[in-house]
């Protein structure tokens, strides 16, 4: 053979064994993964929302609760539930690893069913309620540990380096939720009528945060330039012999957001002279950014929590408005209140396949963005139909104060109101678009922005904004009670004739209508994840530890 052919026979053989190799592992991930571990989501949130869809009902007719309290409970309840999963993560992340953390989050969730059952069926009047709340309790330290690690876990089956995967993951996100709702529609139609890629482990991300934030401080005197012409560090990711070799991990591009933190990449003499890099004295390029990307996200979060107290409505009072309402269909059928919750869940299955595979594509030619619109425009359109939501409320409810008062019934709580409970539709309706555009939007924007190591915690955080969002309903429902405890028609009262939840409906319009507008300015400003091309940028600088100075490329 001649020895000129040699080397591009191994060349061919290379090519060979990595297209082999490549196909390999994308057999093994996308969509033949994903979609199991989606049908393992649909069965823990129809068990879920088979409990949370009547539990209003629950403590107010079975355990006997006052109307304010069980609404109190079944927030905290959610949001406690919807808090548990940033601890879960944070244990995913750095000591479990998300396989390990839904197996035994799994068992606990089961366990808690189990307990939850008993105690409503076998467990006396008299000593139910002790074992009721534990029971609950217990799904919510089960809800901790699987609700992060499930959506991150399946989202990962998708490769990153592949185009085709990339769009797929997109897509999944719409289907993800639109699994997770069919759950939660069937439990509240069907339920409530019978009742009536493996990661491992990789450490604290949270370590790291806090060396970015130390090695910055550290710094605080060390001056850059305003041209950026400043001698950084790259990270080791990036060591080779020839600098103009390809770069063995992914590298954020350098941003002017949070500007202080640059500080923390610097190299000062101390750290050029060091034999070994002190992570609390230099940090990488990578690292900083991953830090600036985790903090972009915050004013995004505080400004959806509205969203999530407009939500909590769904499972509370929108639910004892109904029934004060005609429910009866035909001369036998009474429609039970908390059933319309599947109303929402209806709107958002139709929605989503029809956003997912009619308006993103014919978006998608107008915008060229890979999907259709913008993450934040998505999430923005959601607030925006959650602030018509409430007004649409406020409007239902003042007609049916209106009824109440013509038929002479403000003062007899337990009346039937002569109107039909199908004027909530509207409400449940409006409430299922929003869900649609914001809840989708935010899974993906708290997975698509946050650094790989963190991915958990970010599922956690965009679930926790249902916690927080539960917990301050519950502050902005006290307030109400304490700044009108004075008048003679208190609101959020038992009587809801006159309760005045209309214009409590009118408080939360104008509360979301506020939120809208910070997270319009937010995102205004938001910058989005974005990596450096395949070369290594000219003028970077990486220094040697282990005696010799860095030198300038």
């Amino acid at each position: 053979m001649d020895n000129s052919e040699a080397p591009e026979t191994l060349g061919n053989g290379r090519e060979e064994t990595t297209k082999v190799s490549t196909n390999q592992r994308l057999s093994r991930g996308g969509w033949n993964a994903a979609i199991f571990v989606i049908f393992v989501e649909v069965a823990e949130r129809f068990a879920f929302y088979g409990v949370a869809g009547n539990l209003i009902m629950y403590l107010t007719k079975e355990l006997h609760q006052p109307i304010a309290t069980a609404v109190k409970n079944v927030n905290t309840w959610v949001g406690v539930s919807t808090l548990f999963p940033l601890l879960g993560a944070f244990i995913a992340d750095s000591f479990l690893g998300r396989f390990k953390t839904i197996l035994i989050s799994s068992v606990t969730f089961l366990l808690g069913t189990v307990l939850l059952t008993l105690s409503v069926s076998v467990i006396p009047l008299h000593g139910r309620k002790a074992l009721f709340f534990l029971a609950l309790y217990i799904l919510s330290v089960g809800e901790g540990g699987h609700k992060p690690c499930v959506q991150t876990f399946a989202a990962d089956q998708f490769d990153e380096d592949s185009p085709e995967q990339r769009k797929e993951k997109s897509s999944f996100f719409n289907w993800w939720y639109l699994g997770i709702v069919a759950a939660a529609t069937a439990a509240t139609l069907v339920v409530i009528y019978l009742q009536y890629r493996k990661e491992g482990p990789v450490g604290s991300p949270f370590t790291k945060v806090a060396q970015v934030f130390v090695a910055a401080a550290r710094k605080w005197r060390v001056e850059g330039t305003r041209d950026g012409g400043d001698v950084l560090y790259y990270g080791d990711e990036t060591c080779c012999a020839d600098w103009d070799c390809q770069p063995k991990a992914r590298i954020l591009a350098r941003t002017k957001q949070f500007r202080f933190l640059d500080k923390a990449m610097m190299i000062d003499p101390i750290d050029a002279s060091s034999k070994t890099r002190n992570p609390w004295r230099l940090c990488s390029l990578n690292e900083v950014e991953e830090v600036k990307l985790v903090l972009s996200l915050v004013p995004i979060w505080f400004s959806c929590i509205m969203l999530n107290v407009v939500q909590t409505q769904l499972h509370t009072y929108f639910i004892k408005q109904g029934s004060t309402m005609i429910r009866s269909i035909g001369s036998h059928f009474q429609v039970p209140p908390a059933s319309l919750q599947g109303l929402t869940g209806i709107t958002i299955l139709i929605v989503v396949p029809i956003y997912d595979r009619l308006f993103v594509p014919i978006a998608r030619r107008y915008t060229g963005h890979r999907s259709g619109i913008t993450v934040l425009q998505r999430i923005g359109v959601g607030l925006f139909l959650s602030v018509v939501n409430m007004v649409v409320a406020a409007l239902v409810e003042a007609k049916r104060v209106s009824t109440a008062r013509e038929y002479n019934l403000m003062d007899d709580p337990k009346a039937i109101v002569p109107m039909t409970i199908w004027w909530l539709l509207p409400q449940y309706i409006v409430c299922g678009f929003s869900d649609a555009f914001a809840v989708v939007g935010l899974q993906e924007l708290f997975y698509d922005q946050m650094p790989e190591a963190l991915r958990s915690i970010g599922a956690a955080a965009y679930i926790s904004l249902i916690g927080v969002g539960s917990f301050i309903t519950n502050a902005i429902i006290s307030v109400v009670q304490e700044i009108t405890s004075a008048s003679s028609e208190k609101w959020l009262g038992n009587n809801l004739n006159r309760a005045h939840l209309d214009s409590f409906y009118w408080v939360l319009a104008g509360l979301s209508a506020s939120s809208l507008c910070l997270y319009v300015w937010n995102a205004t400003r938001f910058v989005y994840k974005k990596f450096e091309g395949d070369k290594l940028t000219k003028g970077r600088v990486q220094p040697t530890f282990g005696g010799s100075s860095a030198g300038q490329v």
